[in-house]
């Protein structure tokens, strides 16, 4: 058998394995390798916020170039069309050619393609007045905002106005549509005010264009002899549409909001925030026609929200004071002498129409309905009885 020979090693000759040792470049990047949740938040929220502003500039210039092209389309027809007096048959051709050639485009219907001739024709007299074509409101808005304004109105001052409203306020197509039909263009900045005595401009231009006369209320249904309370309740009911009609800026602060003066209680109709024009709105409502004290008595709920509610960076509150029915001559007078700021205006209701007391003796009481409902069950019952 072979021995097994043992060679006795010295400790010298073992090699010794120590850990290796990291260049100051690993080490920092290990130290930062562990995310910081605070860090990390801001920095997605940073990128997200780029992602959006991209993608609102991206739709923003999709929209600009497609109206723009519908304009460019438009003053071809408008100009050849007159040139070569080419009747309706022209754009029924055109349309049918421009579906052949672009089947995926569903922008090019004989009816779309008068409307780009019709833009054009509406608006090219403001080119003048604009710096760059694109600076012109038509531009900002989606087209069918446009098809909107093209399809309701014809004097072009409207039509440019609506678009610029529609571009600053954001508006949907149906809020377009629902300004439209409220005549808003007749309504803003008609309520009576005392803002150019008691407010300074360019804050009293901007106070005077919040407010309108009439505000339509027409989500309300109510008998035409209401009382405010049912109108408050309403309006609150239906907050959405409510800001709404009250236009961009308003935040409902509180209803019938409680103010403590000498130990006694008042209490305010409707207390608003206007955001753009940074001040309280104080709104009083009143289901009958104007009296000049309504004036005196909304004035003092406007000094008592000035001390007590209003922060130092705020404007002056203003005051509204909407009413069933006004008379100008006594609303200016009323007005002429108060210090605050004040705008009278009327509103208006669906108005539920009562019977005429003739026809209404003709018709049953809830009651009568009822027993003869009664009546016609027990009927039944026994007819169902029978047939068994």
């Amino acid at each position: 058998m072979k021995k097994i020979i043992k060679k006795k090693v010295n400790n010298s000759q073992i090699k010794k394995t120590e850990p290796k040792k990291l260049n100051n470049s690993k080490i920092k990047f290990l130290k930062t390798n562990k995310l910081e949740p605070k860090k990390y938040t801001q920095t997605l929220l940073e990128i997200k916020n780029q992602v959006e502003k991209s993608q609102i500039e991206a739709a923003n210039a999709i929209k600009i170039a497609l109206n723009h092209r519908n304009w460019i389309i438009g003053k071809i027809i408008s100009e050849k069309q007159t040139a070569y007096d080419w009747g309706s048959n022209f754009l029924d051709k055109l349309a049918k050619d421009l579906q052949n050639m672009y089947p995926e485009n569903r922008g090019f219907s004989t009816a779309n393609i008068y409307r780009m001739k019709l833009f054009y024709k509406l608006y090219h007299n403001f080119r003048a007045a604009a710096r760059k074509l694109e600076d012109l409101p038509i531009f900002s808005i989606p087209w069918f905002h446009n098809v909107v304004i093209l399809q309701k109105l014809k004097n072009p001052e409207k039509c440019l106005w609506y678009a610029q409203k529609s571009k600053d306020n954001c508006w949907s197509r149906s809020e377009l549509e629902i300004q439209i039909k409220k005549d808003l263009y007749s309504r803003e900045g008609a309520a009576i005010t005392n803002f150019k005595k008691t407010l300074i401009d360019p804050y009293c231009a901007s106070a005077q264009q919040t407010l309108k006369d009439p505000y339509i209320f027409d989500f309300i249904k109510l008998h035409d002899e209401h009382v405010e309370y049912e109108l408050e309740k309403g309006l609150i009911d239906n907050v959405q549409k409510l800001l709404l009609e009250m236009g961009k800026g308003f935040a409902l602060v509180g209803r019938q909001y409680h103010l403590e003066v000498d130990e006694k209680d008042y209490y305010i109709d409707l207390l608003f925030y206007h955001t753009k024009l940074k001040c309280y709105v104080v709104v009083e409502l009143k289901a009958r026609e104007f009296d000049p004290r309504d004036a005196g008595q909304i004035n003092f709920y406007l000094s008592a929200v000035d001390d007590m509610i209003r922060d130092s960076e705020d404007k002056p509150t203003i005051g509204l004071l909407l009413c069933k029915s006004k008379k100008n001559f006594t609303a200016e007078y009323a007005l002429r002498d108060i210090k605050k700021p004040i705008g009278i205006a009327e509103y208006q209701t669906e108005i539920l129409k009562k019977l005429p007391k003739e026809l209404k003796k003709n018709f049953p009481t809830i009651e009568e309905i009822e027993t003869e409902l009664e009546k016609n069950e027990i009927l039944q019952k026994k007819s169902l009885k029978k047939n068994k």
